[in-house]
């Protein structure tokens, strides 16, 4: 069984992988596979960008995301018979002459990752490059060759499955229940941060320990030599006790809750 792996954090927006996409695609025709994709108006691969907390600190990820070619493609209910079909290696191909006419299937995907093609009269999407892993030609689809951190990779589900577990991978949408085939590492979720400062000296406060603590969790921090600290991975709306102390300095104590990311700004520890 085929899956993509698309690790957020080595990923720096570089969109080569929707380049080679458009690349192996636009003007290109691959039957049985897929007619050529338009020039303008379609992202087989599409980079979203998420932007996180508030000034002064801001966080910016980038989330490739294709087709997630599901184990329960919602994009293959009460339409004609093959018109989109699963291949034994779980990649889902959209038919390009059965689906003819059929705008409704675009419409049918909840990731939004289904296009029209107006000129032809078909919806359209992602392949994983079937035609040329088919050939022989590569072992993996044009966007992940061409990514240059090695952000994606591509591969059988079994010899993936200890890096799924190490790395917490997950799905997008879980709640939709569909089961894809692309998995992420390092999904942007909450954030805690803030910037602790000596008040005596009025100098950053380098390796100050902070505690943050909530239901189920809790883990403890050192400030770096800026005086920042930041809790990443958390989940969406929890209340979080945030506890700085250091020798000689009066402790400070914060409940935060995380409805939003979390800039704490900056804490003076006095004596």
């Amino acid at each position: 069984m085929k899956v993509m792996i698309i690790d957020i954090p080595k990923c720096n927006g570089c969109f080569n992988c929707q380049i080679a996409c458009k690349d192996e695609h636009v003007d290109n025709d691959w039957p049985p596979y897929a007619k050529p994709q338009p020039d303008t108006g379609h992202f087989w691969m599409h980079v979203d960008l998420v932007e996180r907390g508030q000034y002064p600190k801001v966080k910016v990820a980038y989330i490739p995301k294709p087709c997630m070619h599901c184990s329960d493609s919602a994009c293959m209910k009460d339409v004609p018979e093959r018109a989109i079909y699963r291949r034994d290696d779980g990649i889902v191909i959209l038919d390009p002459e059965k689906s003819k006419g059929q705008k409704e299937i675009v419409q049918a995907c909840p990731y939004g990752c289904i296009y029209w093609n107006e000129e032809e009269r078909i919806p359209q999407k992602c392949t994983f490059c079937a035609h040329l892993l088919d050939q022989g030609v590569i072992q993996e689809p044009r966007c992940v060759e061409a990514c240059p951190t090695c952000a994606l990779v591509f591969g059988e589900y079994d010899g993936f499955k200890a890096l799924l577990r190490e790395k917490k991978a997950e799905v997008l949408h879980p709640e939709f229940g569909l089961r894809p085939h692309v998995y992420y590492i390092g999904l942007p979720k909450r954030f805690v941060a803030g910037t602790v400062i000596f008040g005596d000296t009025d100098e950053c406060a380098e390796n100050v320990n902070v505690t943050l603590a909530g239901k189920g969790h809790e883990e403890t921090i050192e400030t770096n030599n800026y005086g920042d600290f930041e809790f990443e991975g958390l989940n969406a709306d929890r209340e979080f006790m945030v506890k700085v102390r250091h020798s000689g300095y009066a402790s400070r104590e914060f409940t935060v809750q995380t409805k939003t990311d979390v800039y704490l700004g900056e804490i003076v520890l006095t004596r």
